[in-house]
Order: structure tokens, then sequence, then C-alpha cells
């Protein structure tokens, strides 16, 4: 006779007793996870999480008494543990959220507005399947940047790279982080870098600014009808797929509201099937940490059409599902550590 799995022990925190209630609603519902406490405020949820040690907490970042960051500041120093951040759907709140990301919070979700019963569905199955994925995502310690912007670094001498290569890269949950470590890694005169990291409308503009700070290249938000330019990285906006094509004077940039695909606009594959139809052998191809498989049939298909493919490995990926379908399907060249990511895309760019 088979044991039966255990549920997902969850804690929520929020000020709010209406956004606690629909959460607990939400979360027990379902037949894998429940909701073992609930807190109002950070000095509340210590005790609660202490007594309850959940395998997910749900944090609020307005919160009395100590904020959401700190708060999570504070958690990740003492008992790490994976946490789905609920920010507004606003500037300061997007800026929040990639904050949270850079101190060791797995996912963040917008909260749901006062009248949410349009949409409720959608944003109950966002929530338990975010939950899903911080339940089986590996935790780790937060780097410097969360302390605040630091001096770019100076870049060694990388050589002469190639003039007509363009580098592609898909990544989802822990994808934030993994872009910045992966960007970091590239000179100011690296060749365009096009982006398809899974983010809600909003918070790509800030996450793009935040890198901008962070990365010897220049980081934009990308638009539609853009030329693609050396020594830029563009992020895929929150709202429409990102395609590669071809303009009067070279690569453009194509934006599109098309209909989800792999559950996601903006979708990986998107990207990846027009590079492997319009760039062929001159494109590089990165998938990093996510869940899901949005990405491998896209990487295999640039492999066949004789593009060089990476995938992050499985030990420093927060969530090692999009990798590790795009390795079994067999589009992947090469499986590296993110730290090793860059610099072998550099030796690419050199030999290419």
């Amino acid at each position: 006779m088979s044991l039966k799995k255990p549920k997902i022990r969850v804690v929520v925190v929020d000020d709010s007793a209406l956004i606690r209630s629909l959460l607990t609603s939400i979360i027990n519902e379902a037949q894998d996870m429940e909701v073992v406490a609930t807190a109002a405020d950070p000095l509340v949820a210590r005790e609660r999480i202490r007594a309850c040690n959940p395998d997910v907490i749900t944090l609020d970042v307005e919160m009395p008494k100590m904020d959401g960051i700190e708060f999570l500041r504070r958690l990740m120093r003492l008992k790490p543990t994976p946490v789905l951040m609920i920010s507004t759907l606003t500037q300061a709140g997007s800026e929040a959220a990639l904050t949270a990301l850079e101190l060791g919070a797995v996912d963040f979700i917008a909260k749901p507005t006062v009248d949410v019963s349009h949409n409720l569905q959608t944003f109950a199955d966002e929530i338990r399947s975010k939950i899903r994925t911080c339940a089986i995502a590996r935790t780790r310690l937060p780097h410097r940047y969360a302390r605040g912007p630091v001096p770019v670094p100076a870049m060694r001498n990388v050589g002469k790279l190639s003039t007509s290569t363009l580098v592609f890269v898909g990544a989802s949950t822990g994808g934030t982080e993994a872009i910045r470590v992966f960007l970091e890694g590239l000179p100011a005169e690296c060749p365009a870098v096009l982006i398809v990291q899974h983010m809600p409308e909003h918070f790509t503009a800030s996450f793009a600014l935040r890198l901008d700070g962070l990365c010897s290249m220049h980081v934009k938000e990308a638009e539609d009808g853009e030329p693609v330019t050396r020594g830029t990285a563009y992020i895929a906006p929150g709202h429409s797929h990102m395609r590669i094509a071809r303009g009067l004077k070279g690569w453009v940039i194509a934006l599109d509201q098309g209909e989800l695909v792999n559950r996601h606009r903006p979708a990986v594959d998107v990207l990846f099937d027009s590079a492997a139809e319009r760039v062929g052998a001159d494109a590089i191809a990165v998938i990093m940490t996510g869940m899901g498989k949005d990405g491998a049939l896209g990487m295999l298909k640039m492999r066949q059409a004789g593009a060089y493919t990476l995938a992050q490995d499985e030990a420093s990926s927060i969530v090692y599902g999009m990798p590790k379908e795009a390795v079994a399907v067999g589009g992947v060249n090469e499986i590296c550590p993110l730290d090793s990511l860059s610099s072998r895309v550099l030796d690419h760019l050199r030999s290419g």
C-alpha cells in the first residue's frame, strides 16, 4: 500500500484580513496543500513559523510593525524557508518584489485588487502553482546586492568577439538572479542579448532598470520595432511575446500580444523559435532555472538550425525544470553551472 504524500504546509502572512481569508480558502481547496497558520504582522508570524515549521510562507510586502522586506531579510538569515511574496502592481511594488528575490524569496505574485471576483480563478490557479513550485525550490542565501547597488566591476580584456552572433536567453522561477549573474559576466561590447523572463506586466521595466545599474551592458525593456544593437540586453515586456525579425537595416525586435504559449506571454519558445528560423547558426541560446518546459522545444529547433545551446545545471538552479526538459529532448550542447555560463558564451563568441 502506497503512503499518502504529505500536504504542503503553508503559513500566510498579510495584514489584510480579507487577503488572509482569501488565500486560506484558495490554498485549503487544493488537496495537496493546507494553511497551518496565519499572521497579521511579522512579529506574530515569527512565533507561528517557529511553532509550525512550514514548507512555504506567503508574505505581504507592506505590513505594520515591520515591513515584509525586513522580515524576509531576517528570516533568510536565521531560518531559510521558501517564500512567495505578495506584491502590489505598482512601481514601488515591483521594486520591492525584485529586492525580495535578491534576498532569497523564490517567487512573487501580484496582490489581487479588492474587486478580484472577475479573475479569481486565474489568481487561485497561479497561487497554487507558485506554492507547489516554492515547495520544491532550493532556498539560498541572499547575495551582496540585496544591501544596495554596488559599482559595476571592471571587466577583463575578453578579446575579439563575434560581430554577427546574437545571444538568446530564457528563464522563469529563480531567473531574475540567474540573469543578473549571467549579464554581469558579459562585457559592454558583447553582442546583443535577447531575454525572456516569465514576469508579470509592470515588473519587467523595473527589472531592466535594476540590471542596467549593475551590468556593463546596457539593459532595457524591449520595444516593438527597435533596432537590435551591440552592447544591449533586451528584456521582453511582461505583456508581450518577443521575436527577432529582419528590418531594412538589420535585426529588429518584434512584439505581439498573441495567445499564451506554454501558459506564458512572453514565452521562451516564441523567442527561440524565431531565432531558429531567422538567425540559425549565428545564435547562442541559454536556458536557465524555471518550472515547466517552456523553451525546451525551441532550444531543440535552435540546435538543429546550427546554434550553440547551453543549459544551467541542476545544482545551481532554484528549480531544475526548464533546463531539464531542454536536455531531455536533446536541445542542449553543454550543461554548465550558473557562474560559468557567461564565460562559456564568451568562449564561443571568440571562436565564432
